[in-house]
């Protein structure tokens, strides 16, 4: 993970909306893709808050 870059999470953002875009995805895979599209960090507050939170719980060997 680096920095936060608005850029990079808007192209986040629009690879999951191309995915869900598809007719073949199950039911689980549409509602697991729609939580990571509803997810992305869409500020530099909430991104680090993530980055933060994701490797103090793989420094104590915590499951998200």
């Amino acid at each position: 993970m680096g920095p936060y870059n608005e850029m990079t999470q808007l192209k986040r953002k629009a690879a999951v909306v191309r995915l869900l875009q598809r007719n073949d995805l199950s039911e689980w895979a549409r509602n697991y893709w729609g939580t990571v599209c509803d997810t992305i960090a869409n500020n530099e507050h909430r991104y680090n808050s993530r980055v933060e939170q994701t490797f103090k719980n793989a420094r104590t060997g915590e499951v998200l």
